[in-house]
């Protein structure tokens, strides 16, 4: 596992991919929050506060998780090289775990930078320091946790498609699913009681704890829940292909 997670980390890192997606990631972030006029702009909304950083983030990293992890099977099945793979001496897990380690990494990575903001919004706060460190500190795990979740979905994608296109866009379609549709599905409010249990299903509503600073041990069993059901399905999938 550890050799693969070395490998898939560096195929991010050596040809520069993963520095454009976090300088790509940290600049929109920067523009949405300082700099175009909208609702998630911090000197617009007049608060010392990143809560906009919080929910702004999921939607870019529903696009750049699957960006990040639709070559992690799909390519190796293009090019050929997944039946190499298979001819080392490596456990299906190990393979899943290892390529699923490296895209969790990379996309928390992703957040690094906006350190700075917190830095930004800290120091700008009147008076200083005027911020709810307990709420931001909660988002912060919610989001690392909302990525292993989408990089394990990514992963499951992967493992379903015969290319990267197809593998991109059904995870891309997967996770928008988990974190928005069915929280919107049940908005609607069609299924009377139901709909409680429906909204528990996707992300929306476990992660929305985190960015209250509420670090339940439901919301933290259920994304563990999300995580392992969907490499176990990867490696399902990935074992069939043996």
């Amino acid at each position: 596992m550890i050799a693969i997670l070395k490998k898939e980390l560096w195929s991010y890192f050596g040809n520069w991919s993963a520095w454009v997606i976090i300088a790509a990631f940290s600049l929109i972030t920067a523009l949405f929050l300082f700099f175009f006029e909208n609702d998630s702009n911090i000197f617009d909304i007049g608060m010392a506060s990143l809560q906009s950083y919080f929910v702004l983030v999921p939607w870019l990293l529903m696009f750049i998780i699957p960006a990040l992890s639709m070559k992690t099977f799909a390519e190796e099945q293009q090019t050929g090289t997944l039946n190499w793979l298979f001819s080392q001496p490596l456990k299906v897990s190990d393979l899943v775990t290892g390529k699923f380690l490296s895209v969790w990494i990379v996309g928390v990575l992703c957040l690094i930078p906006s350190l700075i903001y917190l830095y930004t919004v800290y120091v700008l706060g009147v008076p200083e320091g005027n911020i709810d460190l307990g709420m931001t500190f909660g988002s912060y795990i919610g989001l690392i946790v909302l990525i292993a979740a989408f990089a394990g979905i990514g992963i499951l994608a992967s493992s379903l498609s015969q290319n990267q296109i197809m593998a991109y866009l059904l995870g891309v379609f997967m996770c928008f699913i988990m974190y928005f549709g069915i929280e919107q599905l049940a908005s609607y409010k069609l299924l009377g009681g139901a709909d409680f249990i429906l909204q528990n299903i996707g992300f929306y509503q476990h992660f929305l704890g985190f960015t209250r600073g509420l670090i339940d041990l439901k919301d933290v069993a259920y994304f563990i829940l999300i995580i392992g059901a969907t490499l176990l399905l990867s490696n399902h999938f990935i074992t069939k292909k043996k």
